[in-house]
This record gives structure tokens, C-alpha cells and sequence, in this order.
């Protein structure tokens, strides 16, 4: 499967703000967007002018690299999300939002989102008791997520349960740190996403 496999902090710095996909390292001062908080490359620095066309293909890329996802995966998503009712880009972020790598992560069972789909593609979590290896799956209301239990992923998820703390769990999710199990209480709402995202944009990026 394809995946992104250059420096990750390039992709905080050519967007512009954290993107927070490097877990704990995110909230140091060894968080290379703090110390060069500019576009990465030797014209970086430099202010130049954004167009309309380059405002929306950067939103695009943004959501797209926070949740980890390449080009034509979104593209179906975006396909996906127009054929629902209601707000296209509202209805693309409740779809991202419900990918169970998206999930664990948000349950504070891994530091990065792509921590998450590393757990999930070796068969570390269930859903609804049966084991489940496909990141992109999506989870519906009541579903309960659950760790296998193995000692070596224990520690690491158990590091990552006690740093949940720093951006907690929304409320649409529901955690065990005891039981290593989540449960997802309701859908995913808009609210519920507070990285800044102007949908809109995306939309409208697409819609040309």
C-alpha cells in the first residue's frame, strides 16, 4: 500500500501550522515547525503572493496530510461525502473522522495517526470483537474498539493512554484506560473537529 514516507515535519512547515503528526515530539521544543516555522526549501522564507486557486489546494493537502490519507483515497471520500445529504464538506469530515485509524488515535491508544494504522494493520485492535487490519475502516454508533492484548504493544499504548491527557477525548467517544476499550457514544459532528479547516475551500477546490 502506498504512504507517505518523507520527513513529516516538512509537511507542518509547508502548510503552515501543526499538523501534530509526530505525537509527543509535537508538543516539544524539538517540534521543527518551532524552530523554522516557514515552508520548507531555499525559498521558503520568502512572502510570496497566494491566488485563490493555491488558497484552496492548500486546505486540500492539509486535510489531507493530517489524516494521512493520498490523492485518490480522498477523491473517493470527497465522491462519497457529495452523494450524502446535507453539507458536502461537513459530510467529508465525519467520514474522515470515523476511520477507525482515525479512531484509536482520538481514543488516546496511539500518539499519531499513523501510529494507529500501524497497530491497526498488524492486528492489534477489534471492533466489536473481531479483529479488524483495515485503517480505513469506518465505525458506526455503539461500535466498542477494544486492544488485543500483547506485551509488547502494551507499554507503548500505555505511555500513549497517560498522554491523552494533552488533547483529550471528544465526547462523541468514549475511553476505558483500564480495559483498553473505546466506545464510539454518537456520530462525529462538526464541532467535534477543532483543528482549524475551512471545508468550504475543498469543496470548492473540487468543484472547478
Amino acid at each position: 500500500m502506498a504512504r507517505y514516507t518523507e520527513a513529516r515535519c516538512r509537511l507542518c512547515r509547508r502548510e503552515g501550522m501543526k499538523l501534530f503528526l509526530k505525537g509527543d515530539r509535537c508538543y516539544t521544543e524539538k517540534c521543527a515547525f518551532e524552530r523554522s516555522n516557514y515552508a520548507p526549501g531555499q525559498h521558503g522564507i520568502a512572502r510570496t503572493k497566494i491566488s485563490d486557486y493555491a488558497l484552496r489546494l492548500r486546505e486540500k493537502q492539509k486535510v489531507r496530510r493530517i489524516y494521512g490519507i493520498l490523492e485518490a483515497q480522498f477523491r473517493k471520500y470527497f465522491a462519497l461525502a457529495d452523494r450524502q445529504k446535507g453539507m458536502t464538506g461537513v459530510n467529508l469530515l465525519q467520514l474522515l473522522e470515523r476511520r477507525l485509524d482515525n479512531v484509536i488515535y482520538r481514543l488516546g491508544f496511539a500518539d499519531s495517526r499513523s501510529q494507529a494504522r500501524q497497530f491497526v494493520r498488524h492486528g492489534h485492535f477489534k471492533v466489536n470483537e473481531k479483529r479488524v487490519d483495515i485503517p480505513s475502516y469506518s465505525v458506526r454508533q455503539s461500535d466498542v474498539v477494544e486492544l488485543i492484548q500483547t506485551e509488547p504493544v502494551n507499554e507503548i499504548i500505555k505511555q500513549a493512554v497517560e498522554g491523552v491527557q494533552r488533547r483529550g477525548v471528544p465526547d462523541w467517544l468514549e475511553m476505558d484506560p483500564q480495559t483498553y476499550k473505546g466506545k464510539i457514544k454518537s456520530m462525529p459532528e462538526r464541532h467535534h473537529v477543532t483543528t482549524p479547516i475551512q471545508e468550504q475551500f475543498i469543496v470548492e477546490f473540487y468543484s472547478k
